[in-house]
């Protein structure tokens, strides 16, 4: 394909770089719990899409919004002042073939069960849930409709970006985050589901500030508090040395101040029950990171739909791409991959895809070019089976 471009480039590579800053929102922040409502609801849609008529039709539920609420959190159990309110916008084909299709009531349905599935105490029952899902715009449905040689086309003039591999500091706030959510939270029932980690390497020493949101019913006094404190950063240094063996600080929820009493202490492990709201694209990039050290897209990815929105299928085939050229074209230290579509265009079609690559000494370039022009066109080529990926919830966007 002559719109494939392969190129070295001269830069100091990342870990070599002087400062390097890295932040994940974990999956109960706001803004992560509206990308993964818009998530859920674009899913749930393009399941009930395929079941009704055998075909994904026109959606994109990428906006929705997460309006804070008040709370007064105390130890052993406070209470819910005020509700959190949950905005789903978006556009959905909501009649088709003379068809009806119960768009709102789909939606609604996959948002609160992505909750319940979410957080462990905060009831979907106790949020205020409001939906304005239009209709797409006539263009951009007939855009959806039309395909060629079979393929979609793009519905938007939009770019993604990718690169390989993740840098120690990357890796390391990654997993932070994965596995307090997944293994610590499980040991310790006070630790909420809104972990927010922010990573700084200072040359060969990384600072890492957690902000860990507790939950009130499961302390009694400031002491247990503490010690679930010091629990998570101990936890966090032993898992520390499977990503990184530079040098490390820990230090958690750093706006403490016990004197006052005024501590991160929530009623159900998140800030959006008090003062946080929360919004799709906001947060984490699709590989599950907010990278101002790299490369970055600014789409919000989650919720758009997967058949023809470049803005969620190019972030992804770009982050595939670069990772598959990594792991199999020897001779890589760092690839990055840029992919930019053009409205109306088959979208295995781009306007350009770029790959710049910071290769290792002695390498072959001419090896390494090749190679990843192969791996982009046969890509390209597949880059449909990116879709049943997201339905199936096999890729993540946040």
């Amino acid at each position: 394909m002559p719109n494939i471009f392969v190129e070295k480039i001269i830069h100091t590579p990342i870990e070599e770089q002087k400062i390097e800053i890295v932040e994940r929102k974990g999956i109960g922040h706001p803004d992560s719990l509206a990308d993964g409502m818009a998530e859920a609801m674009s899913r749930a849609l393009s399941k009930e899409y395929l079941k009704r008529f055998g075909a994904v039709l026109h959606h994109n539920t990428d906006e929705a919004q997460v309006v804070a609420g008040k709370s007064n959190p105390q130890f052993g159990g406070g209470e819910i002042i005020k509700p959190i309110y949950v905005l789903l916008v978006g556009r959905a084909t909501k009649e088709f073939e003379g068809k009806y299709i119960p768009t709102d009531k789909i939606a609604i349905k996959a948002a609160k069960e992505y909750l319940r599935n979410t957080m462990a105490n905060l009831d979907p029952d106790d949020v205020i849930f409001d939906i304005k899902l239009g209709e797409g715009s006539t263009d951009l449905q007939d855009v959806f409709r039309r395909k060629k040689g079979g393929v979609p086309l793009s519905n938007d003039t939009s770019f993604g970006i990718g690169f390989a591999p993740l840098s120690e500091t990357e890796s390391l706030v990654l997993n932070v985050e994965r596995r307090i959510y997944e293994e610590l939270r499980k040991k310790e029932k006070a630790i909420g589901e809104d972990v927010k980690v922010m990573g700084l390497r200072i040359g060969d020493k990384i600072h890492l500030t957690l902000a860990v949101a507790m939950v009130d019913k499961y302390l009694n006094n400031m002491k247990d508090y503490d010690a679930v404190k010091t629990e998570i950063a101990n936890f966090v240094k032993d898992i520390a040395n499977e990503y990184t063996r530079k040098n490390l600080e820990v230090a958690v929820n750093t706006a403490d101040d016990y004197e006052r009493g005024a501590v991160y202490l929530t009623v159900t492990g998140t800030s959006a029950e008090n003062g946080d709201d929360g919004s799709v694209g906001r947060g984490n990039r699709v590989n599950g990171l907010i990278t101002p050290s790299r490369p970055m897209s600014l789409e919000a990815s989650s919720g758009k739909n997967p058949i023809n929105h470049v803005g969620k299928i190019y972030n992804l085939l770009a982050n595939l791409i670069a990772n598959r050229c990594y792991e199999e074209v020897d001779g890589i230290r760092e690839v990055y991959v840029k992919i930019l579509s053009r409205i109306g265009y088959p979208i295995n079609d781009p306007l350009a895809l770029s790959i710049q690559v910071l290769p290792k000494e002695r390498s072959q370039f001419d090896v390494i070019e090749r190679r990843a022009r192969e791996i982009a066109e046969e890509m390209l080529g597949n880059i449909t089976k990116i879709t049943q990926l997201v339905i199936e919830n096999k890729l993540r966007t946040f």
